[in-house]
């Protein structure tokens, strides 16, 4: 299992866009993961506000639930993402730290299903949920 975590671990600090946008992987393991996405005013989406943009949000959502997946003692390796419904919540608070954490919780020959919450600062109200759908590639 350390061989897999460490591959989805290389595998996602790898992506391009992860890097572009700052994000490190916290924790990885057993179908588990948690990204956190710093605040950078590089993300705003609205200069008013200071709010991150809700795509750096759906970015950070949709590459932890891929590590997730990656990560599962029942997922062969690589993934894609098959659908991903993600709901906001509220706008994160400007300056903090986005953390999302994921959790693939069922895997099938073909599908992974996973489900993730993004938060601030404020643990107990979500800036935003996610539940989706991910290829599982190759035969287990």
């Amino acid at each position: 299992m350390a061989d897999k975590v460490e591959i989805a671990r290389n595998f996602i600090e790898a992506i391009p866009h992860s890097k572009a946008l700052g994000m490190w992987i916290t924790e990885i393991g057993e179908g588990v993961a948690e990204i956190r996405l710093p605040y950078d005013e590089k993300l705003v989406g609205d200069p008013e506000t200071r709010v991150i943009h809700g795509g750096a949000v759906s970015a950070l959502m949709d590459t932890t639930c891929g590590a997730a997946v990656m990560s599962h003692p029942s997922s062969p390796g690589a993934t894609a993402t098959i659908d991903l419904r993600i709901d906001y919540m509220r706008a994160a608070t400007p300056g903090q730290t986005i953390v999302t954490r994921a959790t693939c919780y069922h895997v099938t020959r073909s599908v992974a299903f996973v489900r993730a919450t993004a938060t601030d600062d404020d643990t107990d109200r979500p800036v935003a949920t996610a539940a989706g759908a991910f290829t599982v590639e190759g035969t287990r």
